[in-house]
């Protein structure tokens, strides 16, 4: 069979964590049909683990953002860039790929490319937003360019850099989780409040404020938080006990952990935090309003930097390019604001049939044009280790 192949795949996020792990088995599976054999390792979490990924370094201790909160761990970002570089230049994979996560992976790719290593960025950073300077930086230092937004081949269109669109890998994963017999229940509603320690002190309590008049006004409703991870979950069940002392008149919260693709096939109804989780929603059929806050330093430098793209924050919107989903940030995360947003698209209300055409629409965009998502990316990926 010859040797081995090797491949590193880094992710730096939870989203990232799940495509590395579908990316890892496609590849492996590519290897098999071609009687060959690969190695794979790189950082990630959990999801990678599950596909016998050989994990250097635990995503789940860099689950921070923001100005504030990246320079409380910088040391621990230091100190994890420099070990896998080191690791990298020994071992010379075949190829990096690099999912996402820009402000720790343009770093790493500068370096593979300063060691001649190829670079395979799967999920573009979204430049398109905050760095559109750095697009001939990126062009020079990747081998190859898988985007998941068909919107982005545009981006790269000026550029030498081979770009391709590959799907996105949620249109799998969602079809994949898919429960039989599951169906959807007006009464409940789904809270989902982030993924990041940082986003559940920021977004949490303006989402309890907004279910406290919520069940006034409609008393049917029961309300669910689905976290992705225990530690989560438990952070979660702390601040709403404290919130509960303060304020006896909110509702009952039922706060599980990893049941968020039931949820989002259950629910009627959800208020989320801007991430992939909203993408994953809309391909689910979960009509959503959506929003975020940040700490006030984090958004005064961000602001000399990101532009809104299309005119929106959330990605649901810059991909149909118009407001399928309410989106609110900042002050404007608050219950006099959200409370009309979620009523609006209650079932019945009067943009619920709008949303619900508009999520698909969304889907049909981000399906790939042959085969999986997964596959298609492996294929991308893969190629290049082979020549």
């Amino acid at each position: 069979m010859g040797t081995a192949k090797k491949i590193w795949i880094l992710s730096g996020e939870a989203s990232g964590d799940v495509y590395g792990a579908k990316l890892a088995r496609e590849l492996r599976l590519i290897a098999a049909e071609r009687g060959e054999t690969i190695e794979i390792a790189g950082m990630g979490g959990p999801e990678m683990r599950k596909a016998d990924i050989d994990i250097r370094v635990d995503s789940t201790e860099l689950g921070v953002v923001g100005v504030i909160e990246v320079l409380k761990h910088i040391f621990t970002f230091i100190g994890i860039f420099f070990r896998l570089v080191g690791q990298a230049k020994r071992e010379r994979p075949g190829a990096v790929v690099l999912i996402d996560y820009p402000g720790f992976n343009l770093l790493f790719a500068l370096m593979m490319y300063r060691h001649r290593i190829p670079v395979i960025w799967y999920v573009c950073p979204h430049l398109w937003v905050w760095g559109k300077w750095r697009l001939p930086v990126l062009a020079k230092i990747c081998t190859k360019m898988l985007v998941i937004f068909p919107f982005e081949t545009e981006v790269f269109a000026h550029t030498k850099l081979r770009t391709e669109f590959v799907g996105h890998p949620l249109i799998d994963i969602v079809a994949d989780r898919r429960i039989p017999g599951v169906e959807r229940n007006p009464e409940d509603f789904l809270l989902l409040p982030g993924s990041r320690t940082m986003e559940i002190n920021f977004l949490l309590y303006p989402m309890l404020d907004t279910v406290t008049e919520l069940a006034k006004r409609h008393p049917e409703l029961k309300f669910h938080l689905s976290a992705p991870r225990e530690k989560i979950a438990r952070l979660c069940r702390e601040k709403f006990a404290a919130y509960r002392r303060k304020h006896p008149d909110v509702p009952e919260v039922e706060i599980t952990c990893g049941d968020t693709s039931f949820w989002q096939q259950r629910a009627g109804t959800g208020l989320a935090a801007s991430g992939t989780v909203t993408v994953e929603s809309a391909i689910a059929g979960l009509p959503l309003v959506v929003g975020y806050k940040l700490n006030w330093i984090t958004i005064l430098m961000a602001s000399l930097v990101v532009k809104l793209y299309r005119g929106f924050f959330t990605m649901v919107n810059i991909i149909a390019n118009r407001a399928v989903f309410e989106e609110f940030l900042q002050h404007r995360f608050a219950p006099g604001k959200l409370i009309p947003a979620v009523e609006r698209i209650l079932p019945g209300g009067e943009r619920r049939e709008e949303v619900e055409r508009g999520m698909a629409e969304v889907r049909q965009l981000l399906t790939p044009n042959s085969s999986s998502a997964a596959r298609q990316a492996a294929e991308a990926c893969y190629s290049v280790v082979a020549d």
